[in-house]
């Protein structure tokens, strides 16, 4: 570590020595992370730290350690660029009064919120901070890929929204260091954090089950993902063992709009049904405001179970009943498993699946 760029005046490495009684190349190594560093001595250069009111500096930090210490959060969207709009460019999602459409998405559900809250908490404990990007066109995902290129962030955390999204495969074939969140829809040698899907929709089946429901439907959601597949097999296939050989489907989007209109689709074909299961919990909302309209009562005429247990949940009137997925547990995880590639260049890709649970409010 250099002072070199350091500005005169403020406190340097030397200080904190002198504070701390050891060497320079001693305070050195603790503010490098260094493991192998005496744990009282670690100690005692922090509080020399702290009281000397000492700032690493980054660039000079960088020179030494080959790191930014910044990590790129990654939403990446749609496997090809959307048709443009008349008047704009091709590749140009954005509109312009409201901005990116894209982007606007992400923003509106609660599961991406949760996501950065938990690669947040991780991270910034240990020195390091998220840069948000989106890579919803072929030119953004690009932009990803240069920027990690060009060492302006240590490694990438993706959190990928269709079945078909290049952005995986383009920084493994990199050789840049990566983690997704779920299972990629085709094999990828990247590290994952996921849930057991199928185990959570059992537990929604065997709830409603229990409440003796027996003319069962299902929201799924885009039957291209991995968790939408999962998510609908293991319902139906829970309900197939206890008998039930026919389940109404509606495809939604994971989004409320999309639970409306298969709620209405539901209803219109079997407007005799007891119960829903929505693969989330903006569907489940959606599926709610629609069977209120159609003078159902939640839970007493159709009771109504979603997945995520995400702000959603407490918010829909009532509130829903839900299998919970530990977002941010996972979403930490995944910055474990980057950090951990990190030191470990060389390791091979893993994977984490995490097991949900079920969350009983008044909807079901």
């Amino acid at each position: 570590m250099t002072d070199d760029l350091r500005p005169a005046g403020t406190p340097t490495l030397e200080d904190v020595a002198r504070a701390a009684g050891v060497s320079r190349a001693t305070v050195s190594r603790v503010i490098n992370g260094v493991r192998n560093v005496d744990p009282v001595i670690q100690e005692a250069v922090r509080r020399a730290v702290s009281l000397t009111g000492y700032a690493p500096n980054r660039a000079a930090r960088s020179l030494v350690t080959r790191r930014t210490d910044a990590i790129a959060l990654v939403v990446s969207g749609a496997g090809v660029d959307p048709q443009p709009a008349d008047g704009q460019p091709a590749g140009d999602t954005s509109d312009p009064e409201t901005g990116s459409s894209f982007t606007a998405q992400v923003f509106a559900d609660p599961f991406f919120g949760r996501v950065v809250t938990g690669v947040v908490n991780y991270l910034r404990p240990r020195g390091m901070h998220p840069v948000l990007m989106f890579a919803e066109t072929s030119r953004a995902r690009e932009d990803v890929v240069s920027f990690l290129r060009q060492g302006s962030a240590d490694g990438a955390l993706v959190v990928s929204t269709h079945a078909e999204d290049p952005l995986p495969g383009m920084l493994t074939d990199a050789g840049l260091p990566a983690v997704l969140y779920a299972r990629p829809a085709r094999p990828v040698r990247i590290s994952y954090v996921d849930l057991a899907h199928q185990d959570g929709a059992r537990l929604a089946a065997e709830h409603l089950l229990a409440r003796g429901c027996r003319r069962i439907a299902t929201i799924t959601g885009p039957l291209d993902v991995p968790a939408g597949q999962e998510r609908m097999a293991g319902f139906r296939d829970t309900l197939a063992g206890r008998g039930h050989s026919y389940i109404p489907i509606a495809e939604g989007q994971f989004t409320q709009e999309s639970g409306e209109a298969a709620m209405q689709r539901l209803l219109v074909e079997h407007p005799d049904l007891d119960a829903v299961f929505a693969a989330n919990d903006l569907m489940a909302t959606g599926a709610c405001h629609v069977l209120r309209e159609h003078g159902k009562r939640v839970p007493e005429d159709v009771a109504v179970i979603g997945f995520d247990d995400s702000s959603a949940a407490s918010a829909c009137r009532p509130p829903l009943t839900t299998v919970r997925q530990p977002v941010e547990a996972m979403a930490a995880e995944m910055a474990r498993l980057l950090i951990e590639r990190l030191s470990k260049p060389d390791g091979a890709a893993t994977s984490v699946i995490f097991e949900p649970s079920l969350v009983v409010r008044e909807s079901a």
